[in-house]
């Protein structure tokens, strides 16, 4: 895991974790906005890096290099931290494992309960295919694949695909879809999604209020999974700089 950083240096410690498949660079508008009051670092995962060819470990293993930078380089403590998809698993497992303080926590449309086991592997395929196919197909099998996709995350998508390739996907969807949230500790802890995911997304709020019923969940009319930072980002950067004072 590599990471990369933004902002003034004696700001206060803002991290953002990007989703599967998607890069660091999904977070640059949301860092232009920001940089003038935070010192923001942005992770790249393991598998999803730019210009640098890398597997994909697993939840556990990403959220334990998170712990040791932010000890090492922060003094283990955050004043917050945003994870979308892939990238809140990774700081829910940050959070279980209590290791760092972090002020405020938020988790956009994360990932938190397994699937039945005999879904995983299908799911893994399907979206494989979909990574795959945004790089390579174009015309009617590319509409097939990414139907329910909009063309910004494909983009994403299309950046990381050389470095990690279908492999990046397959793991990183067994890791995240076969591990449960057991706990969950922070004082301030947001979970987001949008109506167009709330299929998915209702069920994992719902275990995340069952572990700590004080955290606060919120969710966008109209929009999708990952919608909110891409086409929104004066909305997330404002809703930071309120729940951090800052």
């Amino acid at each position: 895991m590599n990471f990369r950083l933004f902002g003034t240096e004696s700001g206060p410690k803002l991290l953002l974790i990007p989703g599967l498949g998607v890069s660091y660079e999904i977070f640059l508008p949301l860092v232009s906005l920001l940089e003038d009051r935070f010192r923001i670092i942005t992770a790249e995962v393991d598998g999803f890096t730019l210009g640098k060819h890398t597997r994909f470990t697993s939840v556990d293993d990403q959220a334990a290099q998170v712990i040791a930078y932010v000890q090492e380089n922060c003094g283990g403590h955050l004043t917050c931290a945003y994870g979308l998809s892939l990238g809140g698993k990774i700081l829910s497992r940050v959070l279980e494992r209590n290791e760092l303080t972090v002020d405020h926590a938020i988790l956009d449309a994360a990932p938190l309960l397994p699937l039945p086991g005999w879904l995983v592997s299908p799911l893994r395929y399907y979206q494989a295919g979909n990574v795959w196919t945004c790089y390579h197909w174009t015309g009617f099998w590319k509409w097939v694949f990414h139907s329910h996709y909009f063309d910004v995350l494909l983009d994403e998508c299309k950046k990381t695909w050389p470095w990690g390739g279908t492999q990046a996907v397959l793991d990183g969807y067994k890791s995240v879809y076969t591990n449960r949230l057991q706990s969950i500790s922070g004082s301030d802890i947001h979970f987001w999604y949008g109506t167009k995911e709330a299929f998915v997304a209702k069920p994992q709020a719902k275990h995340l209020l069952a572990l700590d019923p004080k955290v606060h969940v919120e969710v966008f009319p109209g929009m999708n999974h990952g919608q909110l930072l891409v086409d929104h980002p004066e909305e997330i950067a404002k809703r930071i700089t309120t729940i951090t004072n800052q």
